[in-house]
């Protein structure tokens, strides 16, 4: 560490990512843990990407969706996945002072536009089982395209601003981070002045990008099940639910997990409970999306026999 000019505080140059190294007899063991699921994410989104890219039966809102939240799982698991890989195999747990602003500024600006992609792919649901006769209307390719652009965007400029804010504190009481990669809540705990402002700023930001989706996807999902249940066939009601519930589950992971690490910066967690909660979002709904969305899809398993076939008869 170098002193400031004004001699107060110390100015970093890199922090100490502590991982997981309180089990230093599991690294090996961890790594393998995480790394095979780590591969899969990715074969198994690039596979939804090409096959919505290609197959003409998945030319719809549902999995224009989908193949956007596919690479944006991709993007999210690779800012901090290699890292925490990385660091389980070497001694070395060092992160420069700007690969952290980097991992943090992808970090929150992948994580914000998956909350309103989720939003989005919620609104889709709603509409083809609560407004079937409307839906090629409400879901034409310009609005489409619209709200993936917009959850693109809100997240890119939200962690603009907050990455912005807190790399511009000064942090003089130490430069190790009890965690596997760089996150506000354990970085804003180095700051020796008050944090308040920021803080402050987090859970507003938490409101608008994980409570308020949250609550909207509820809502739509409330208006899902009521019109489920009018369904007279229980066939019917059964094969309309399959397609939401998947999104369900992994709704109710991200975001839960979510606004309690982010709603409540300040609450006394441990370090390993802050680490399992941020499994749930950076590590498991990843891996869950792509089994959910073709492991449990008959249209998506379809349009990987017709893309074997192709290639057989080739």
């Amino acid at each position: 560490m170098e002193r400031t000019p004004e001699g107060n505080h110390s100015a970093l140059s890199e922090f100490i990512l502590l991982g997981f190294s309180n089990f230093p007899h599991l690294q090996y063991l961890l790594f393998s843990v995480f790394f095979f699921p780590y591969l899969f994410t990715l074969a198994a989104n690039l596979l939804i990407i090409f096959l919505t890219h290609v197959d003409a039966a998945l030319q719809t809102p549902m999995y224009f969706f989908l193949g956007n939240l596919s690479f944006l799982e991709i993007c999210y698991t690779t800012v901090n996945i290699p890292k925490m890989l990385a660091s389980l195999l070497m001694e070395d747990k060092r992160i420069s002072f700007l690969g952290c602003a980097t991992q943090i500024y992808f970090s929150f600006s992948f994580g914000g536009s998956e909350c309103f992609l989720l939003t989005s792919m919620a609104y889709d649901r709603y509409v083809a089982i609560c407004n079937p006769l409307r839906y090629p209307v409400l879901l034409n390719k310009k609005t489409c395209n619209a709200l993936a652009t917009a959850s693109w965007l809100s997240g890119l400029v939200m962690s603009f601003g907050l990455t912005s804010m807190v790399f511009t504190l000064p942090f003089c009481r130490s430069n190790v981070i009890n965690h596997y990669y760089c996150d506000i809540p354990p970085l804003l705990k180095l700051a020796c002045v008050d944090t308040s402002l920021i803080e402050f700023c987090i859970f507003m930001l938490a409101l608008i990008f994980i409570a308020f989706p949250f609550v909207l996807i509820f809502l739509s999902y409330v208006r899902i099940v009521s019109a489920l249940l009018k369904i007279a066939s229980a066939e019917g009601r059964k094969k309309a639910f399959s397609t939401c519930s998947s999104h369900l589950i992994v709704v109710i992971l991200f975001y839960v997990s979510g606004c309690v690490m982010y709603l409540k910066p300040k609450a006394d967690f441990s370090p390993d409970t802050i680490k399992f909660l941020s499994l749930l979002y950076t590590f498991l709904t990843p891996i869950l999306n792509p089994i959910i969305y073709t492991l449990r899809n008959k249209e998506v398993k379809g349009a990987v026999w017709r893309e074997l076939r192709k290639k057989r008869n080739a």
